[in-house]
């Protein structure tokens, strides 16, 4: 077949080849292994597209073919849900596939726009992040990424523990993208075939590694530890509605709680459960508000249940306020009756939750069936505990509420032991993907929390899910059942997952943020118009110079030290007023003094005619350009790049000029006819060295006024105006309390504080820009100018704009 066919037909192909590799993927069991390599054969045919155009297509096509092959079953669910049908539920899933899988169709536009300038690698790492970028700012309404199909995988799945399904989706993303890039170039040869496998190979055995050894070192249970008996009943009864058609509203009630009650008995007796977890809403009312005299009858029945078996009770029912109803589960002790109730933190869009802006009665007439729950307020953990003195701390999670990691890693943080989901997923769970899909997600909470879940619902599947991602049982789908399992009173492991929450995606969003940044400022950069060489200049005397270089060096040695204890002994924060004191007297002092010192020689320099001009605060020097015949740079650049000058005489003149780019020096003197040189062994060397150096500073951003005083003062202001109504009730509180003096003092300590952890976090980059300068200068001498550039502007970015993202980021969390 001609090779042109082939190309143009390698997207159709692809679209067919990856929805359906991942479709076996979903599925679980032993097709895990389908994940590394699904995305291949639409990757390939995405290297094959033409411009940004092509790009977009492909993604979105792509973005079409995976909702209508794997999330099908979806659509239809939602069609009778809605009344509309099956097929019309799944034409509105298909028809909407691009603003529900999104993370598509910028994978392709990242992949594409990053290609062009960049080689592989970054190429790959910006194609993933953009991938985990998407689904982090617009969450998809099942929660599913492609890391969660790896819960079989049991080493592979352990990394989620560190970053959640998240992480998971970007290593598998290189993987796919590593193996793709083998398969290009097989033509090139085995070495480049190799070469492109390698990485591929590197990484997943570090992956595997990773997931081999966490599961070594997950703790097990000791011999003496407690533990509960958890019963989870699931009567297999989610057609409500046909329960109400078939027996009225007050029969089919009744029909649910007696069933309830009959497996719970069951429970207790044939399998010596200690406490009992009914599905969510198995109670379709207000739980102790209620609407009737039959409602109230029933929640006296529910609490005399309680009473009469003895065991605790967790069941889904619905909880009433002023601000409207909510999806509720309820907490009932033998002999207290209601401990507590957990209001749902997500309820479903539009099925059970319209936002107000969004609601009216436009909507409800179009969508009757739009629901009119609230919205709980977070997570909570409640105990469940046994009159004997047993007690296990948990953070309960309806339905959707596990397909979110935050909330699962607030409960853990609130200090629970273990999950307690209730579901009914009996509305999409007839043909068995939904479900399995949403024990999937849901069993990822326990691997990023390391704490055990138990799932009870409606019609399947529930299951009770160890610390490792294991599903340790399950009970059928569509069947009745009562699964009884062992719930240990453990203290879980910490875990990366959550100390950092769901970071992945924000950090990647953040990384796309400053590439595009940087690239953006290198592009204005290229169009700005030619800058003539700074003219500015220090003339320093031999004892001048040291004293500047001594002061500049004292501050270093203040703020290097500051920093290790801060790493060694206090913790990195400002605790102390001594670390101020030390700050003020070690870094400021010194640093003022040497600006002063600058203040003091400064110069501009101008070639004029026949002669070098230095004009400064005191004088103007006029050095003849035929006496100038060679200019040595020094060789420590300290306190800067500089150079001394060599008269035809023989001798260096009286002062010595300190400059960024002594190399512009020379070349606007030999413009002029100057007879100048570089002098000296390793002039030429060290001539490129300050030339490169000066590539990297940004002369308004880089001011200390700037960025070490003024800049401080935003965070300052913030933090301390937080700490004077937390502390005084109000933004003044501290001056109407104690005067003025102390409002104006305490500014200045959080002022001063916010100026030492600026001046922490701007010394850690400026090494790191320094570092990378060097091992380019060693590796690549012809690319460091350009790679010193970047590395600053990526540091600058990361100073003026990743500070308040990060603050602006634990302002909105806390």
């Amino acid at each position: 077949m001609d090779r042109s066919v082939l190309l143009r037909a390698r997207l159709p192909l692809a679209l067919v080849a990856t929805p359906a590799l991942l479709w076996i993927y979903s599925g679980g069991g032993a097709g895990w292994w389908l994940g590394l390599v699904a995305l291949v054969p639409w990757l390939l045919a995405l290297d094959g597209t033409r411009g940004w155009r092509g790009a977009l297509l492909a993604g979105w096509a792509v973005s079409v073919a995976f909702t209508a092959f794997v999330l099908g079953w979806f659509g239809a669910a939602i069609g009778s849900y809605t009344g509309l049908g099956p097929m019309a539920g799944f034409t509105a899933l298909v028809l909407a596939a691009p603003l529900l899988q999104p993370q598509w169709i910028a994978f392709a536009l990242v992949h594409h726009f990053a290609g062009r300038r960049h080689g592989d690698a970054v190429r790959a790492l910006a194609a993933a992040a953009a991938w985990v970028a998407c689904e982090a700012l617009w969450p998809k309404l099942l929660g599913d990424t492609l890391g969660h199909g790896l819960l079989p995988a049991i080493w592979l799945r352990q990394a989620a523990d560190l970053g959640g399904a998240a992480l998971l989706t970007f290593l598998l993303l290189l993987v796919n993208q590593g193996i793709a890039l083998a398969i290009g170039r097989r033509r090139q040869g085995a070495r480049a075939f190799t070469g492109a496998l390698t990485p591929v190979a590197v990484l997943l055995a570090f992956w595997s590694g990773y997931g081999a050894w966490r599961l070594a070192t997950l703790p097990g249970l000791p011999e003496d530890a407690p533990v509960l008996r958890v019963a989870l009943v699931q009567a297999n009864l989610g057609d409500y509605a046909a329960l109400r058609a078939e027996h009225g509203t007050y029969g089919a009630v009744r029909h649910v709680l007696d069933t309830h009650y009959a497996l719970s008995w069951s429970a207790r007796r044939e399998h010596g459960a200690d406490v009992l977890l009914w599905p969510e809403t198995v109670y379709p009312t207000t739980f102790g508000s209620p609407r009737s005299e039959d409602g109230a009858a029933l929640d006296a029945e529910i609490n005399a249940f309680v009473d009469t078996i003895g065991l605790p009770l967790v069941f889904g029912t619905y909880d009433l306020d002023e601000a409207g109803e909510y999806n509720a589960a309820v907490f009932l002790e033998p002999g207290r009756g209601r401990l507590a109730t957990y209001r749902k933190t997500h309820p479903f869009p539009l099925t059970e939750y319209v936002p107000a802006w969004l609601d009216g009665p436009v909507l409800r007439r179009w969508l009757p069936w739009a629901g009119s729950w609230q919205r709980g307020d977070g997570a909570r953990v409640l105990p469940l505990r046994t009159g004997d003195g047993r007690q296990v701390e948990v953070a309960p999670l309806i339905c959707l509420d596990d397909v979110r990691p935050a909330l699962a890693i607030d409960g853990a943080r609130l200090g629970a032991q273990a999950l307690v989901g209730l579901s009914n997923d009996a509305w999409f769970s007839r043909g068995g993907r939904g479900a399995r899909l949403h024990l999937a997600v849901a069993a990822f909470r326990s691997i990023e929390t390391r704490l055990p879940q138990l799932r009870v619902t409606t019609t399947g599947l529930s299951a009770f899910v160890d610390t490792s991602g294991e599903v340790l049982a399950v009970t059928p789908a569509n069947d009745q059942a009562v699964l009884t399992v062992p719930l240990p009173v453990l203290a879980p492991p910490p875990t990366l997952a959550v100390l950092w929450g769901d970071w992945v995606g924000r950090v990647a969003a953040l990384a796309l943020a400053l590439w595009a940044l940087a690239r953006g400022l290198q592009a204005w950069s290229r169009r700005q118009p030619l800058r003539r060489a700074d003219d500015r200049v220090l003339l320093l005397a031999p004892a001048a110079r040291v004293a500047l270089g001594a002061l500049q060096t004292l501050a270093g040695l203040g703020l290097a030290w500051l920093a290790l204890d801060m790493a060694l002994r206090v913790g990195w924060q400002v605790a102390t007023l001594g670390q101020l004191q030390v700050f003020t007297l070690a870094v400021l002092l010194p640093a003022s003094l040497a600006w002063a010192l600058r203040a003091w020689f400064g110069a501009r320099w101008q070639v004029q005619g026949e002669s070098l001009l230095l004009t400064g605060r005191r004088e103007q020097v006029s050095i003849p350009l035929a006496s100038i015949v060679g200019l040595r740079p020094w060789r420590l650049p300290w306190p800067g790049s500089g150079v001394a000058l060599r008269l035809a005489s023989g001798q260096d003149w009286r002062q010595q000029l300190q400059l960024a780019d002594p190399v512009a020096l020379l070349a606007a003197l030999a413009a002029a006819g100057s007879p100048a040189r570089l002098d000296g062994p390793r002039s030429g060397a060290d001539a490129r060295r300050d030339q490169i150096r000066a590539s990297g500073p940004a002369p308004w951003l880089d001011r200390p006024w700037l960025k070490f005083g003024l800049f401080p003062l935003l965070p300052a202001a913030i933090a301390f105006r937080l700490h004077q109504v937390i502390t005084f009730g109000g933004a003044f509180g501290e001056a109407q309390v104690h005067g003025w003096g102390a409002w104006w003092l305490g500014l200045g300590i959080w002022w001063l504080s916010w100026m030492l952890g600026l001046a922490l976090v701007a010394a850690a980059l400026r090494v790191l820009a320094e570092a990378a300068t060097a091992l380019a200068l060693r590796l690549a001498p012809g690319r460091a100018a350009g790679l010193r550039s970047r590395a600053f502007t990526l540091a600058r970015a990361l100073y003026f704009l990743g500070i308040p993202a990060w603050l602006g980021w634990r302002l909105l969390v806390g």
